[in-house]
């Protein structure tokens, strides 16, 4: 594959982030100056390239964005080998929802695999403890049953305890559901849990960071925000009071995005974070004694009548 072929905005958004020195803040910048000139982003780095005149701002950074280009062609091939696309926050084809929660700090490029489509559904997200107790992943369970039978998709994180249960109750109960990363898409394999209900026309999984990328914790809390901004609405399972779970209910406060905790007998002690963010403005999430089951009512009239919750609507 030669660079002069590629005219997928993706690849030169990928290798403008893959240069030393610019982060996602410069490339939008230098995105921007591209097309206030005119200039198909493609066509700015074959300038680049043939050391052609350039705007003061991208000049400076032209020996870096030259020298990475023949690094990316064998990971790009390995995007295209594995059937992982991509979409650019300026593109039509990128989530409106995630735009809107964070404007200029919505990931300026997103990995994909899978159907990207099932964004366009209601959705709704999870968060939650890795060793959550067993009533709390019911209840992670119960939720989900609710909302996927009344056409929403789930969206979660891909760690064991409540993401790993919602994604699976997701798609045993026929609906679907959206995996967001905190690595690059290279690195994902996919989970015995999941192994055996896996659908990839009824499953998205995504992530803001080059394929490379390996997982951390700093990235895991960076992907809390994009779980929230995918989602209209989130449910916290048994969050302690520090850590991710807790971390993501705050941005999704941050965010005014409504924001659910469970309220249950016999929640574990450790689960102070639920606690914390009642108080900050998160809602409560009860169950019914008749049933047994968790009252989604509010959740869904917001979901899909776009009716505040009851709490918010003052």
């Amino acid at each position: 594959m030669l660079t002069n072929q590629i005219t997928d905005t993706a690849y030169y958004v990928f290798r403008l982030l893959s240069s030393k020195g610019i982060g996602p803040a410069k490339a939008r910048q230098i995105m921007e100056i591209s097309r206030n000139n005119g200039i198909p982003l493609y066509e700015l780095f074959q300038k680049i390239d043939d050391n052609r005149l350039l705007p003061e701002v991208i000049m400076k950074y032209a020996e870096p964005l030259k020298s990475i280009g023949q690094q990316l062609f064998e990971t790009w091939d390995k995007l295209i080998d594995n059937e992982i696309k991509s979409v650019c926050y300026n593109e039509k084809e990128y989530p409106q929802r995630l735009s809107d929660a964070l404007g200029d700090k919505a990931p300026i490029i997103l990995f994909y695999k899978g159907n990207i489509e099932i964004l366009k559904k209601p959705s709704i997200g999870f968060c939650g403890s890795r060793k959550a107790s067993e009533k709390g992943l019911e209840t992670a369970r119960d939720c989900t049953y609710q909302m996927v039978n009344r056409g929403a998709n789930i969206v979660s994180g891909y760690a064991h305890g409540v993401d790993m249960a919602t994604h699976v109750t997701a798609l045993e109960s026929g609906g679907t559901t959206t995996l967001v990363l905190a690595e690059g898409l290279l690195h994902f394999k996919l989970k015995n849990e999941l192994s055996h209900v896996y659908d990839s026309d009824r499953t998205l999984v995504i992530s803001e960071f080059l394929p490379g990328v390996p997982w951390s914790v700093r990235n895991a809390m960076q992907r809390n925000a994009t779980i929230c901004g995918l989602s209209s609405l989130t449910i916290l399972i048994e969050a302690q009071e520090k850590g991710g779970s807790f971390d993501a209910g705050k941005k999704c406060l941050a965010m005014g995005r409504p924001l659910f905790a469970p309220v249950y007998e016999g929640m574990p002690e450790s689960a102070t974070g639920n606690r914390i963010l009642l108080e900050q403005g998160a809602l409560k999430l009860m169950r019914s004694k008749k049933t047994g089951k968790a009252h989604m009512q509010q959740i869904s009239d917001f979901l899909f009548g776009g009716k505040l919750p009851l709490t918010l609507n003052k």
